[in-house]
């Protein structure tokens, strides 16, 4: 007897529903075909067993099961539950066959008969549903996730036999409701750090609310313990909260990644990843034999942070630059070619120098001549043309740290100050699509959005010629100003403006490094 189920196959952030055809006939042995791996592979023992635990039988006959489309390589332990309907219904112990083509029925099976959870949830209930199926089948780990899809009814199961008695009976359970908008509008103001938390360096939180008013990258430099990596972990609590249609893009990428906490529905807050210096390559942009998200896509519409940005490997850092420019990285293979997300924002951290002490203003650097070129050397000219704010951290002092009189300004305060800006900005490029944030104008807008006048070009001129800027440092000083004259609810940039947007450019300084 033949019978069909169904399934699907992440690819990248999308998926593709595959057939499960099983077929039991006269003869011998099992066969699986269609291109699975070798953990499709090896589901057939556990099919077997959790079978046979729950006082059914399997097939002695010839057992064959198709994964189709079959030029499309099958992965992961997800096709369990599909396969042992299929081999219960061709082997006619499962009534109802019929109903199965009405359903994507998902999970990974212990040798109990538990169902176990699996990756990539969302897309596949997306799907589902562009699909016209009536209903999908998930692990109760993933039920809250794939709930979020309105008009597919998701029905959350613990064990093999709760599913064999759904198609015995359809009303044996229940579809799971998820309140996505109530539950996801209620967590985006719930943070467990705030800037207030930080004594001090005012400058710094200046400089990071522009970042945030922009989207523009930054790199902090300062001794150890001056409060880079504390300050850069607050960055998220003052960017804009996350739209629906962000949070849904964000949640699609962790849920491929298996990186969803269980039992979680949309991804309520702005990502922060913050990757060890030893990261590889692949781990960093995605890869592998069947290609996975990297950091840099787990951190799209968030912030990726790099502490101590030198101790990277420098092939490492190369491979950000061009997903930087274009927002996205594609991973190409001989069969296939994937495109993940990558629209990020880089914060970076750096010592001045190996003993950290460069600039101090009460401690000397111990660094040979020379040291500190070599050491800021590490980054390319490139990677440093992508970073708009160089951003000098100095230590702060014991007044300051022991003064508790004075309260520092919350992060909510500043996060409506970046959220009107960013409203300013979403009215100028309504018109462009893909472009929201200051830091992603292209040269041509930048001519026709950052005019700054007489005056302002004198002392623009003035400063890269006394400061020895260097030429790319000036597409970056005008966009900054912008975003600065945006805070100030500025339709023009004013002297100001520019005056302030210079002085974080500390790493184009000819002679900064001695």
């Amino acid at each position: 007897m033949l019978v069909k189920t169904f399934g699907s196959a992440v690819y990248g952030v999308e998926a593709i529903t595959i057939t499960i055809e099983v077929n039991v006939s006269n003869g011998q042995n099992y066969f699986i075909v269609g291109l699975p791996d070798s953990a499709v592979k090896e589901s057939l023992p556990r099919i077997e067993s959790a079978i046979k635990t729950n006082n059914l039988h399997m097939p002695r006959t010839k057992l064959v099961i198709n994964l189709a489309p079959a030029d499309i390589r099958k992965s992961g332990t997800a096709f369990d539950l599909p396969i042992a309907l299929g081999v219960l219904g061709a082997s006619e112990q499962l009534e109802n066959t019929e109903k199965l083509a009405d359903y994507v029925i998902m999970g990974e099976l212990s040798l109990d008969g538990s169902v176990k959870p699996i990756k990539g949830a969302l897309p596949i209930a997306i799907q589902a549903r562009k699909e016209g199926f009536k209903g999908f089948i998930v692990p109760k780990e993933n039920a809250r996730e794939a709930g979020m899809v309105n008009q597919l009814k998701v029905y959350a199961v613990n064990h093999l036999t709760e599913v064999i008695a759904f198609f015995k009976n359809e009303n044996s359970l229940e579809p799971v409701i998820v309140n996505t908008r109530d539950e996801f509008f209620e967590a985006q103001k719930d943070f467990d750090i705030d800037f207030n938390d930080v004594k001090g360096q005012e400058n710094i939180k200046r400089a990071l609310e522009i970042a945030a008013a922009g989207s523009h990258n930054a790199i902090l430099i300062g001794p150890p313990g001056a409060g880079k990596t504390m300050l850069a972990k607050r960055l998220p609590t003052i960017l804009p909260p996350l739209s629906l249609l962000e949070a849904l893009e964000t949640t699609k990428i962790h849920s491929v990644a298996g990186k969803l906490p269980e039992n979680t529905s949309l991804v309520n807050k702005r990502p922060f990843r913050s990757p060890h210096h030893t990261v590889s390559d692949a781990a960093l942009v995605g890869g592998g034999g069947m290609p996975q998200p990297g950091e840099i896509s787990l951190a799209h519409n968030g912030v990726l942070f790099l502490d101590e940005l030198p101790e990277f490997k420098r092939t490492v850092l190369e491979v950000m630059r061009q997903p930087m420019e274009e927002r996205r990285v594609t991973i190409s293979r001989a069969k296939m070619a994937l495109e993940f997300p990558a629209n990020f924002m880089l914060i970076a951290s750096m010592n001045p120098c190996p003993c950290g002490f460069y600039n101090h203003p009460t401690k000397e650097c111990t660094c040979p001549p020379g040291a500190v070129q070599k050491y800021l050397n590490k980054i390319s000219g490139p990677l440093l043309d992508r970073i708009d704010l160089h951003v000098e951290v100095t230590p702060v002092d014991f007044n300051e740290l022991s003064n508790n009189t004075s309260i520092a300004e919350n992060s909510a305060t500043i996060r409506e100050r970046v959220i009107k800006a960013r409203s300013v900005q979403t009215e100028r490029y309504k018109n462009t699509s893909g472009l929201y944030a200051n830091a992603q104008m292209s040269s041509k807008q930048l001519r026709e959005i950052c005019i700054i006048g007489t005056a302002g070009e004198a002392l623009l001129k003035k400063a890269m010629e006394r400061l020895n800027l260097s030429a790319r440092a000036y597409d970056r000083i005008l966009k900054v100003s912008r975003t600065i004259a945006d805070l100030a609810e500025s339709a023009e940039i004013k002297i100001e403006h520019l005056a302030e947007a210079i002085q974080y450019r500390s790493l184009d300084r000819e002679g900064w490094a001695g």
